[in-house]
């Protein structure tokens, strides 16, 4: 290996003594392979460098490995993360001899760890570290919905020894040698992450345990372990979250982080006593997801352009409303990743924090230590900001601070709870904004609810039924004899005829007309009705004509939205 070692740095001479002894020398430092090293320097591809230790190793080298099941012995005796570290997988077993993928050949020692735990000697084959990585991810992730077996595992001595067994941050996949309850815990969410779900409900109930995924929005039963392993989930979640475990008679929240390969999740961990044990609902946040862009949201042409001529403006305020859950932040996200935060000073008060912003300054609301929403804003348009978003208006002092910051030069973003755009300015008032104030400042308001998307791999056309077209009140806007969507169920979308989500829009442009009607203490039906007079499209004319599209089915419409009144 070592005359081998040697023939390969002399092809790497190019670079010169110094370079090469520097990426020696940090390859050593850093317990790092030198091909990595080397790969990173930028001036030879990983490519180069696989194909030049192919040649002088005599190793095979394959661009892809598709199509290669990786061996039952090896997922069972080499540990996810040991794999990964060292980018190592087998992909093959002949006459006894394991056939292993890796890109650190030179690795001599993690090589021959593989081997012993095997207990059998290893071939190896080159492959680029990317594919590596794809394979132990799939191999492993096979490995874990496997809850009905775990369960059988579980027995009451798991408890003793809970808290002392794995940190927060372990590899969801990594389940090699772990106890029961911990791969049952990490099986539920990873089952979570692959289907979607973004809240995972454990609820207990008199005679049995019933585990729940909100997928697109809507809650399903997924399965239904034995009701004597409550109490180990609960204790697990909590270890996890950083929670008294003892606790069982009052509620506690919680957050942690859990890897999944190389995506991250955060984890907000709420906990509740009931008469039957603790019910627990866990949000998941997959950090790989990113903040979404305006042009992903669903929103029409003339939407989308009024939209981007409200973040543009200097000053003034304009809200986002809607139920939780409605996707109201991630409007607000999607507008202040448009605005140039290299030449705009930006800050956001929130609770939570739910992504991170890059170039933007976000606060994190505390009330327990008095850092609320009323006294961070104070705080805030201290600091020079161009645009401020407040997370939620929930009480006068909050709504009336961040009017007067609208008033004195700066756009600011913020929600409300109502169920439409004209509902805001009531609320607005209720709170006790005098009329004057709100009329001046206020920009627009966008309610907003979201509809699930037809899956586009099991769609097909339907005649749709007259009563449900009068029921939503839209005759003018499906003509008859239309033709509409809807999904019939397949993989794809777990059988439900849906995958994803799309927002459905009711914006309320403040003109002229808007100003007087809130001088002048107009009803939210007033407003609205002069408003769709004007051409305002509401939820349920936005939601018909994007079933009409074929991107949604009216009985989503339906199950979102409120017959209109005015």
């Amino acid at each position: 290996m070592t005359d081998y070692l040697n023939r390969w740095l002399d092809s790497f001479a190019s670079m010169g003594a110094e370079p090469l002894q520097a990426a020696i020398a940090e390859a050593a430092s850093h317990g790092r392979s030198l091909e990595t090293v080397l790969a990173e320097d930028g001036r030879f591809t990983e490519e180069q460098v696989l194909s030049k230790l192919s040649a002088l190793l005599g190793i095979e080298y394959r661009q892809e490995l598709r199509g290669r099941d990786v061996p039952a012995e090896f997922k069972e005796r080499v540990p996810a993360m040991f794999a990964r570290r060292h980018g190592m997988v087998g992909v093959g077993k002949t006459n006894g001899v394991m056939t292993m993928a890796t890109c650190s050949p030179l690795n001599v020692y993690a090589i021959e760890d593989v081997e012993k735990r095997l207990g059998m000697p290893v071939q190896l084959i080159l492959a680029p570290r990317s594919e590596v990585a794809g394979a132990i991810d799939s191999a492993y992730e096979d490995r874990m919905d496997v809850v009905d077996e775990i369960v059988e595992e579980l027995d009451d001595a798991g408890m003793e020894s809970l808290a002392h067994q794995l940190s927060a941050t372990d590899d969801l996949l990594d389940v090699v040698n772990k106890p029961p309850v911990i791969r049952l815990v990490n099986s539920i969410l990873f089952r979570a992450l692959k289907m979607r779900a973004s809240d995972i409900h454990v609820h207990p109930y008199e005679n049995k345990l019933q585990i729940r995924y909100r997928i697109d929005g809507v809650l399903y039963d997924i399965f239904s372990p034995a009701r004597s392993v409550q109490p180990l989930i609960t204790s697990r979640i909590k270890v996890m979250a950083g929670m008294d475990i003892a606790e069982r008679r009052m509620p506690q929240d919680g957050r942690c982080s859990v890897r999944i390969g190389d995506r991250e999740v955060d984890l907000r961990v709420s906990i509740v006593p009931t008469s039957y044990g603790e019910r627990v609902v866990l949000r998941l946040l997959d950090k790989t997801t990113g903040v979404y862009d305006l042009d992903q949201l669903g929103m029409d042409s003339h939407l989308h352009a009024d939209i981007l001529s409200l973040i543009n403006m200097s000053h003034g305020i304009f809200f986002v409303t809607g139920p939780t859950g409605s996707g109201k932040t991630t409007t607000l996200y999607a507008c202040l990743n448009r605005i140039n935060s290299a030449e705009k000073n930006v800050l956001t008060v929130e609770d939570p924090i739910e992504y991170q912003l890059t170039g933007i300054s976000q606060i994190q609301v505390a009330a327990k230590k008095g850092l609320t929403f009323a006294t961070t804003l104070r705080h805030v348009v201290r600091q020079d900001p161009d645009v401020v978003m407040v997370g939620e208006v929930r009480d006068l002092e909050t709504a009336r601070l961040a009017i007067q910051a609208s008033l004195t030069g700066h756009l600011v973003f913020s929600t409300l709870h109502t169920n439409d755009a004209p509902g805001a300015v009531a609320r607005l008032l209720d709170l006790g904004i005098e009329p004057y104030l709100a009329s001046s400042s206020l920009l627009a308001v966008l309610a907003q609810r979201l509809v699930r998307r037809i899956c586009p791999s099991c769609r097909e056309p339907y005649d749709p039924d007259p009563r449900v077209i009068e029921q939503l009140d839209v005759g003018n806007l499906i003509g008859p004899g239309a033709q509409l969507w809807r999904g019939v169920g397949c993989d794809e979308c777990l059988n439900t005829g849906y995958h994803g989500r799309m927002g459905i829009y009711e914006l309320l442009m403040v003109d002229d007309e808007v100003r007087a009607q809130i001088q002048r203490h107009d009803s939210a039906a007033m407003m609205k009705a002069s408003a769709v007079a004007r051409g305002m499209k509401t939820l349920r004319m936005d939601g018909a004509v994007k079933a009409v599209a074929g991107e949604t089915t009216l009985d989503e419409v339906l199950r979102v939205t409120q017959r209109d009144v005015f």
